[in-house]
């Protein structure tokens, strides 16, 4: 069997730290160790837009913004094809088919579905097409017959579902769908790294971010404001490492190497133990979290600025990558019909 990888993103605004650290990173990895026959990235502007229909001009927008992000990140498409979701038709053929293999209550207890609607704060102005968000996803997934899923941890009740529709789809139709395993990141803090205010994940409808964008102050403002212990108010007072959103953070992005780099301790243990005994000031973690932080996004934003100025070639890029993933769903969705025995003239 091949090894086939598809991911991707909803363009609702640029990528973040959240993004980076929770799957990009490990597409990166993936990508330039090569143990893969096709790999897919995609921009989800049609899921996008089950909850911004009303504001489609922002979709537009920021499909190029997160293709900016991407390339910038490091995903390279001469080894990977990036495209555009509602470009590929074939999507959403294969999203009608697959509603009959799925019921409503199903929909309903998705525990990602859950949360989302809750979020947005949905209640009966709930859209149909969000609520079916998840078949959408099988949809993408099997359209490319992909088996590896890079994600964070919210997105694993989506794989989850989508092996459902496999399971069924080739139970009833016959074997013809390939099911899906999702790549977590290493660390568990960094499959669903949280805001910078402590609340709920990274997330940029609720605007607790640091993006992939962000120059160099506005990094420095957003991580010299970041929770830490409340009760920590002298340098000497001990201080609570639980909850403490810089030490999370440290956590997910920082290595010995880094600390020792950046700090006048060699581990992150050893910086845990001084400010829980007393000591360290919050002022000085926030300035390390700031220096590493830096330095990943550092490389990333001279990456940004060559291809803010040379747009045409993003649009190049995406144009070859959903023209490649068009020929690969339509093959899809010709066994698709032809199990489901719909394709009448051949």
């Amino acid at each position: 069997m091949s090894n086939i990888i598809l991911t991707g993103d909803r363009p609702t605004g640029n990528l973040h730290l959240g993004h980076f650290i929770g799957s990009i990173k490990n597409r990166v990895k993936l990508q330039n160790e090569g143990n893969y026959d096709e790999m897919y990235v995609m921009i989800a502007d049609a899921q996008g837009l089950t909850d911004n229909f009303d504001n489609p001009k922002k979709i537009r927008e920021y499909v190029k913004e997160v293709a900016i992000d991407y390339l910038s990140a490091g995903i390279d498409p001469k080894k990977v094809n990036i495209f555009i979701q509602s470009e590929v038709s074939e999507l959403t053929e294969l999203t009608f088919y697959y509603m009959n293999l799925v019921t409503v209550s199903r929909l309903q207890r998705n525990p990602t579905v859950k949360s989302e609607i809750k979020q947005k704060d949905f209640n009966t102005s709930l859209p149909v097409g969000f609520m079916c968000y998840p078949i959408s996803q099988a949809a993408d997934i099997t359209a490319f017959k992909a088996n590896i899923i890079p994600v964070g941890d919210d997105q694993l009740p989506m794989i989850e579902q989508t092996n459902e529709i496999v399971r069924s789809f080739n139970r009833i139709y016959g074997d013809t769908l390939v099911e899906a395993k999702a790549i977590l990141p290493e660390k568990e803090i960094q499959r669903r790294l949280p805001g910078l205010d402590g609340n709920n994940k990274m997330s940029k409808s609720l605007g607790n971010c640091i993006y992939l964008c962000d120059d160099s102050e506005t990094v420095k403002k957003k991580v010299m404001s970041m929770y830490t212990d409340p009760n920590h108010i002298k340098i000497e007072d001990p201080g609570n490492i639980e909850g403490n959103m810089v030490f999370t953070y440290l956590d997910a992005f920082s290595t010995d190497e880094l600390i020792s780099k950046y700090s006048d301790f060699n581990t992150l243990n050893e910086m845990k133990e001084k400010y829980s005994s007393g000591g360290l000031g919050d002022v000085t973690i926030k300035k390390v979290l700031y220096n590493i932080i830096e330095e990943i996004l550092t490389p990333i934003r001279e990456k940004r600025k060559y291809y803010e100025d040379n747009i045409d070639e993003v649009y190049e890029i995406l144009k070859q990558g959903t023209n490649k993933a068009k020929q690969k769903a339509s093959q899809t969705l010709k066994e698709v019909k032809h199990a489901i025995m719909i394709d009448y003239f051949n």
